[in-house]
């Protein structure tokens, strides 16, 4: 598909997403968002995508934040709206895919642009990165899920004065709080992410999603992740993936799994 802020090509069941708003630093407006929920839409629903890449085009930022141009002038209930509908059609959107997503940060994470890392199942980061959530700076608070999954992933303390503070940790900082699981030079940063993709692509498509359900469920209010847990082993019994995995166990060759 054509868009017009975005790049998505898809090798070998990897999808790379790159956001393509370089002299923007690929902030994100509203139409980038929604170009996004598409591609992830699209990749997801694709029975031979076994994982997503999500990147930033050029060499400084993956994103920059929002695009605050489009909201410098909103009241209250067009700020609230706003918060909501990039929430659902975006971050929590990508938290939730079947398919795993990483984000490979190059350069500014900022804003937006950090909370749409933080949405995916995980981050690598090249040596130049830098991450922050700027928002009081500005007058306002995180709204697309910063203020709930930096304390999630980093802990409450950092992450109040990392908010507080309006600051920015770079890409070794961020692998020391668990922000990020690896570091890498910006060069390496996109074959390191596919080396990965490929090991997660050897394995079951279906157990993988059960996987992300099961996790994520742990931190969803009112929702007991245990339980969660057990349906989704439970579920895999049935599926033609478990047949196969167990069979090349038993026969001591690699399984072969059929996909999504």
């Amino acid at each position: 598909m054509s868009y017009n802020n975005i790049i998505s090509q898809q090798n070998n069941g990897i999808v790379t997403i790159t956001i393509n708003r370089p002299n923007k630093l690929n902030a994100l407006n509203k139409e980038t968002i929604e170009e996004l929920h598409d591609a992830f839409d699209v990749a997801n629903k694709d029975q031979n995508t076994k994982v997503i890449i999500v990147t930033g085009s050029g060499e400084k930022a993956f994103v920059a934040g929002a695009d605050i141009s489009e909201f410098a002038d909103f009241n209250v209930k067009q700020g609230s709206k706003l918060a909501k509908k990039g929430q659902k059609i975006l971050f929590d959107f990508v938290e939730n895919l079947s398919t795993p997503v990483i984000a490979a940060v190059n350069g500014f994470a900022l804003g937006g642009g950090l909370e749409l890392a933080m949405a995916c199942h995980f981050r690598v980061a090249s040596n130049n990165a830098k991450l922050g959530l700027p928002e009081v700076s500005l007058g306002v608070i995180p709204g697309y899920g910063g203020t709930q999954r930096l304390p999630q992933l980093i802990g409450k303390g950092r992450a109040m004065e990392l908010i507080m503070t309006a600051g920015m940790i770079d890409a070794n900082q961020a692998l020391n709080y668990g922000l990020v699981n690896h570091v890498t030079t910006q060069e390496e940063l996109l074959p390191f992410c596919e080396k990965i993709a490929t090991k997660i692509s050897r394995n079951s498509s279906v157990a993988i999603s059960s996987a992300i359900k099961a996790i994520n469920a742990n931190f969803k209010d009112g929702v007991n992740g245990f339980d969660i847990e057990i349906q989704e082993f439970g579920n895999c019994f049935g599926t033609d993936d478990f047949e196969e995995g167990t069979t090349a166990f038993l026969e001591k060759r690699k399984a072969e799994f059929p996909g999504r």
